[in-house]
């Protein structure tokens, strides 16, 4: 038996690697959404907000994530959890998993509780990424502390910044995958062998659509940051304004 979830922000493409899990035959939960995302997601929002509290924000676009490699996990985030992931803990399918961006909101103690899993870090270029609304883009819902804007796609912009700095900061799990949505895109069948590869499993595969790369070379707003530089090098997103 193998339990797979897939890691990254929304709006990062995570529906792509959703929508083939479901048609390889993986248990993704018994009620999902049109972006393939296990819900209702209420349980999960809740343990983001427990969570949160133990995130110190250093002030502009610096939080010290320490407290959540080495103190002890809320009892009531493991609750909260159980109660998530209920239906797919009961399911005795041989492959099972779930994908919810705010997943990652939470990334450091869902690898602290579940270390023998199978993590697939989904990424996209963060230009793309924030052209579109979510629900994450607004960290202080979820009780994360950040410097307030009422610039809209600031605010997506720093939600990103600090979900890839929280995934980064959290140690690499025993198995796990980073697959880039442009690649998956442009490459499907080299990464999808890649990715079965990783699973050891048959995965099945889906239209997927060209127009969703580069989107912000189009977009008419502000859609690059200064911080977002260093990841984006580090990710093979080198073509710079």
């Amino acid at each position: 038996m193998s339990i797979i979830t897939v890691i990254g922000r929304g709006h990062s493409g995570t529906r792509a690697i959703a929508h083939t899990l479901y048609a390889s035959g993986v248990f993704m939960g018994h009620t999902l959404n049109r972006s393939g995302d296990k819900v209702p997601p209420h349980a999960l929002y809740d343990a983001c907000r427990v969570m949160a509290k133990y995130v110190v924000w250093k002030g502009g676009l610096e939080w010290d994530f320490d407290d959540l490699h080495s103190g002890k996990i809320d009892p009531e985030f493991e609750d909260l959890i159980g109660e998530y992931l209920r239906d797919v803990a009961a399911d005795r399918s041989e492959h099972k998993g779930w994908k919810l961006p705010e997943t990652t909101l939470i990334y450091p103690w869902i690898v602290r509780m579940f270390p023998d899993i199978h993590y697939i870090h989904w990424i996209r270029d963060p230009r793309d990424s924030i052209i579109g609304a979510h629900k994450t883009d607004d960290l202080a819902d979820f009780g994360i502390e950040y410097e307030r804007t009422d610039d809209v796609r600031r605010r997506r912009a720093i939600s990103w910044k600090y979900q890839y700095e929280l995934m980064k900061a959290t140690p690499k799990p025993k198995k796990w995958m980073l697959v880039r949505f442009e690649d998956f895109v442009l490459k499907q069948e080299e990464v999808l062998r890649e990715l079965e590869a990783f699973l050891g499993f048959g995965l099945g595969r889906i239209v997927v659509r060209l127009e969703s790369i580069g989107r912000w070379k189009t977009d008419q707003e502000q859609h690059m940051f200064d911080f977002f530089r260093d990841a984006m090098d580090e990710n093979g997103y080198g073509e710079m304004p």
